[in-house]
C-alpha cells in the first residue's frame, strides 16, 4: 500500500535557488497592475463625473427653457394633477401651466377658463366651495404672479381663497376672475413640500 503525499508549494529553499526577477519584468508587472487599477477605478469615477455634469447642465437648461417659455399651453400630466391635487374640469379651455421645483418646495401654476357649474365642481373636488371665495381677494402671492407674468389689475372682479391641507397634500391659492360671470377664469398655484 502506497501513501500519497499531497503536493505542496515550493519550499523556502527552492525559492532561494530561483533566480531573481529581472528589473524589466518587475516594471512590466507593476505597470500592468497600475493600468488595471486605473481602469477599475478611473473609468467608473470618470463616468460618474461626466454623468453628474450632464445632469446638472440638463437641469439648468430645463430651468432656462421654462423661464423663457413661461406657461405651457395644454394639460398638466395626470401625475402632476394628482400630486398637486388639481382636478381640472374636463371642459376647461385656454388651459396653461408652469411647474417649478427646488429642494424645499414644488409648485404648479395653472390657468384656465371654465363655466360657473364647472367652477363649483372644481372647488368641491378640491374640498372647498364657491362660498369660500372672498370677493376682492387676490390670494396668489407677488412672487408667484411674477414667476408666470400674471397681472391682476384692480378693475377686474376678483375673488379668492387659500385652501390649506394636511401634509402631504399641497396648499392651493386660487384666484378667480368673475368679471364675465358666465365665463370665470381660474388662476391656481398649488404648493407641495417634499
Amino acid at each position: 500500500m502506497t501513501s500519497t503525499i499531497p503536493h505542496q508549494g515550493p519550499s523556502p529553499d527552492d525559492r532561494k535557488s530561483r533566480p531573481p526577477e529581472s528589473r524589466r519584468r518587475v516594471i512590466v508587472r507593476r505597470t500592468i497592475t497600475a493600468v488595471i487599477i486605473v481602469l477599475l477605478i478611473g473609468i467608473p469615477a470618470g463616468y460618474l463625473l461626466v454623468s453628474a455634469e450632464q445632469s446638472r447642465d440638463s437641469g439648468r437648461n430645463k430651468e432656462r427653457e421654462a423661464a423663457a417659455g413661461g406657461l405651457t399651453v395644454g394639460w398638466p400630466s395626470q401625475v402632476q394633477r394628482r400630486i398637486y391635487h388639481l382636478p381640472i374640469p374636463l371642459m376647461a379651455q385656454n388651459l396653461a401651466y408652469f411647474e417649478t421645483n427646488n429642494w424645499k418646495t414644488s409648485r404648479i401654476h395653472v390657468r384656465f377658463a371654465t363655466t360657473p357649474a364647472d367652477l363649483d365642481t372644481f372647488l368641491k373636488d378640491i374640498g372647498t366651495s364657491t362660498d369660500a371665495l372672498k370677493e376682492g381677494a387676490v390670494t396668489i402671492s407677488e412672487h408667484d404672479r411674477a414667476t408666470v407674468g400674471w397681472v391682476f389689475t384692480p378693475h377686474r372682479k376678483w375673488s379668492g381663497l387659500t385652501y390649506e391641507q394636511k401634509d402631504p397634500l399641497p396648499t392651493l391659492d386660487i384666484t378667480v376672475d368673475r368679471t364675465v360671470p358666465e365665463r370665470p377664469w381660474v388662476y391656481a398655484v398649488s404648493t407641495a413640500t417634499p
